[in-house]
């Protein structure tokens, strides 16, 4: 039997603006670009301003303008409600207002002539790692089933140059794969003729075989140079204490003075590791990502000027032309057609109006967030000495702006600024502290770069044990710990003593 009752219940509910602004507080400048062009594609009742007329730059924030977005969601929200029940209610002027030929959110200006000619440039595309190869391939006098063969091993060729697979393996490909039947004599005669190419080293399968393929190049043109012939020797008699830098082994085996020695591995250590990179990272698809700072921070006559770096984020506004149409469908008297296209129109004007407000609201918060940090890290802006800067977590920050510790987590993530002294993450300025001997307070960025130092001191023959560096930071008045002199060397790629020594 059916009962009705009255329930209380708490719960705590986020409305979908607040979802959307968390959304984009987590995206850089780059992206931000990219998600605004996608939601440009997905309403249409969003469109980008043509002209861009002159603005100065915004850099105060509201603290409060959550509240006000806030409202403003939940008065559209009660409008699709009333729509349900009527059209009466509707008011165009809710979204005529005179803030969508210009968007609040503009922070930067455009100095770009409107008879300025535009040109679009033309990159070209360098040939690949194995595109090269291939085309070496072209000189040699090889039979059909030759190259066949060649160009498989060729594509099992990795992009640092190596051929990593066993030739075992590749005979077995070959047979089962491609229905070719041959020996593993036959792929390694084939291989050897690959190793000739340039660059020098590719095609070797171990470091060993991609250094000796590198001296035995250089070789070539000069036999009778000793310092080739005695890296040569290294390499092939004594590869293992090279690699674990036991000069005097080395020494004694070779019977080599300090001064031979020195400049063999010397001449060992021009060599390039890794030969395939030497033609990836000229291609055009092997770019390394660009980074593009979120803020701009510059001093001027002594004074720290901040600004949001927009890039090409493109302007927003409403399409005035589904207004009109709106409007046309409101006059019409045929209500055939007619709720289907106000509810059309009303939920995408007010998909486009919170998603501005959401930008807004993103950028308000992010120039906030980084004031904050600006003014707690005022001097090290100020000279660029690392040295300055102060132990800081996020809650230091989300005392000083008034937002939560994760709307702060948020907004550092991700994000750089530019400096005039360099391009900094802003998640560097977030660390941790411990007491000097006399009580004061330092950060760890002041501790790796006390270590950094030593180690760049340090005699290179006689280099420091992570012991050693121990002492020496308790006697610079920093009290820590061997495991942590360990963690902090990892984290700055510094390798252990014995790798560091040099004759």
């Amino acid at each position: 039997m059916l009962k009705q009752s009255l329930q209380q219940k708490l719960g705590l509910k986020i409305n979908p603006l607040q979802i959307q602004l968390i959304k984009l507080l987590e995206l850089p400048t780059y992206q931000l670009e990219q998600r605004i062009k996608e939601e440009l594609e997905q309403n249409p009742l969003l469109e980008e301003v043509e002209e861009k007329g002159e603005t100065d730059v915004n850099e105060e924030t509201a603290t409060d303008s959550g509240e006000e977005f806030d409202d403003d969601y939940q008065e559209g929200e009660s409008e699709e409600e009333n729509d349900l029940r009527g059209d009466d209610d509707f008011s165009l002027e809710d979204y005529m207002t005179d803030d969508d030929d210009t968007p609040d959110y503009r922070l930067n200006s455009s100095n770009a002539s409107k008879d300025e000619e535009t040109r679009d440039f033309v990159f070209s595309q360098a040939s690949s790692f194995r595109e090269n190869l291939i085309a070496q391939l072209g000189t040699r006098p090889l039979s059909d089933l030759e190259r066949r063969i060649t160009e498989y091993i060729i594509g099992n060729i990795d992009e640092d140059g190596y051929l990593r697979r066993d030739i075992e393996n590749i005979v077995d490909d070959l047979a089962f794969g491609a229905g070719i039947e041959v020996s593993e004599e036959e792929v390694l005669r084939l291989l050897k003729i690959i190793q000739e190419f340039e660059p020098a080293g590719v095609g070797a399968r171990d470091l060993k075989e991609c250094l000796l393929l590198q001296i035995q190049h250089k070789l070539n043109e000069n036999p009778e140079h000793k310092l080739l012939q005695d890296a040569k020797a290294i390499l092939e008699e004594c590869f293992e204490e090279f690699s674990r830098k036991h000069y005097e082994k080395i020494s004694r085996k070779l019977r080599l003075s300090d001064t031979e020695l020195k400049q063999a591995i010397d001449e060992i250590l021009k060599l390039n590791p890794k030969p395939g990179g030497t033609v990836a990272d000229f291609s055009y698809g092997q770019q390394a990502e660009k980074i593009i700072p979120d803020f701009m921070l510059d001093l001027v006559d002594g004074e720290l000027q901040l600004s949001l770096n927009s890039g090409d984020i493109p302007e927003l506004k409403i399409n005035k032309a589904y207004l009109n149409i709106l409007e046309q469908y409101q006059k019409d008297q045929s209500p055939k057609n007619k709720k289907d296209v106000v509810s059309f129109v009303k939920y995408k004007l007010n998909s486009a109006r919170s998603f501005i407000d959401a930008v807004q609201q993103r950028d308000n918060t992010l120039m906030l967030t980084m004031t904050a940090i600006v003014q707690f890290q005022k001097q090290f802006f100020l000279t660029g000495d690392e040295t300055m800067l102060k132990p800081m977590i996020l809650k230091d920050i989300a005392d000083i702006t008034g937002l939560d510790v994760s709307t702060i987590s948020r907004v550092s993530n991700s994000k750089y600024v530019q400096t005039w002294f360099g391009i900094y993450a802003l998640k560097d300025f977030f660390t941790g502290s411990m007491q000097t001997t006399s009580g004061e307070e330092v950060s760890t960025g002041e501790l790796k770069n006390m270590l950094k130092k030593l180690v760049d001191d340090e005699d290179k023959k006689k280099p420091l044990t992570d012991d050693e560096l121990v002492i020496l930071m308790e006697k610079a008045g920093y009290q820590i710990a061997r495991r942590t002199v360990t963690k902090y060397r990892q984290m700055l790629d510094i390798p252990v003593a014995r790798l560091r020594r040099e004759i």
